[in-house]
């Protein structure tokens, strides 16, 4: 079970700790346990609603944002911070772009980018609090997982060394796409045609944003990773709630 150790340290900011340092193999396998991990956030944040019942909704919807940030450590937003401030400001340029996803600081379009993704995710919480759809809370953090390992099944890693291509390079593939099959029957078994729904959403999101990277830079670096997650996520909220 190393592997899912690993991918729940590095997904997560749960007190885990290793035994030392993974080898590549390892790492590569950890891969296959992201949707593991977000079924676990999924869980926790389906028992925090339960738990909130009765609170005012605003109230009730706010905690379990915060709730769902701070499970991640702010990770995943962090790579959306990157990603905004490069594709901005690389004016189409493939070097400029990674060169700038290096700077550790943020601008104000990552800042802009941020609030807005994060005040879609609170109204699209409320509104599945009010119609009762709090198996999307489950659902929603598999899917965004899950395309993370999608991502790195399907996509290049254009950032030679370092964890990303660890990753990439011993990535079982074979028993990868059968977890995303798994992960698709499960939402399916879950939430029935809304299952369905959230799926059709996160395939087109995901296939748009891939392709963005893909002409901007070849493939994926790990802050486009943790942008596709946060956009996946978030567009499929309010697509729930608007369909």
């Amino acid at each position: 079970m190393l592997p899912f150790w690993i991918a729940l340290q590095f997904l997560s900011s749960l007190p885990v700790r290793l035994p030392g340092m993974p080898e590549p193999e390892q790492l590569g396998r950890s891969l296959l346990f992201y949707p593991l991990v977000g079924l676990l956030f999924g869980a926790l944040l389906w028992l925090l609603n339960a738990l909130l019942l009765g609170t005012p909704p605003l109230l009730h919807a706010a905690l379990l944002l915060t709730a769902w940030v701070l499970l991640s450590g702010g990770l995943h937003l962090d790579g959306l911070a990157d990603s905004a401030d490069a594709w901005l400001g690389g004016f189409g340029d493939r070097e400029r772009t990674l060169l700038i996803m290096k700077d550790p600081r943020s601008g104000p379009i990552a800042v802009i980018t941020l609030v807005l993704v994060l005040l879609l995710k609170f109204t699209a919480l409320l509104a599945l609090i009010e119609q009762g759809q709090g198996v999307m809370l489950i659902i929603v953090p598999v899917l965004g997982r899950g395309a993370l390992l999608g991502l790195f099944l399907s996509t290049p890693y254009v950032r030679a060394g370092g964890l990303g291509q660890a990753l990439a390079d011993h990535l079982p593939r074979r028993a990868g796409w059968q977890v995303l099959v798994a992960v698709a029957l499960g939402c399916v078994w879950v939430a029935g045609w809304v299952g369905i729904s959230a799926l059709i959403i996160a395939v087109v999101i995901f296939v748009g944003l891939r392709q963005m990277m893909l002409r901007r830079l070849g493939g994926c670096t790990g802050d486009t990773a943790g942008a596709l997650l946060e956009l996946l996520e978030m567009v499929v909220l309010v697509g729930l709630v608007l369909i």
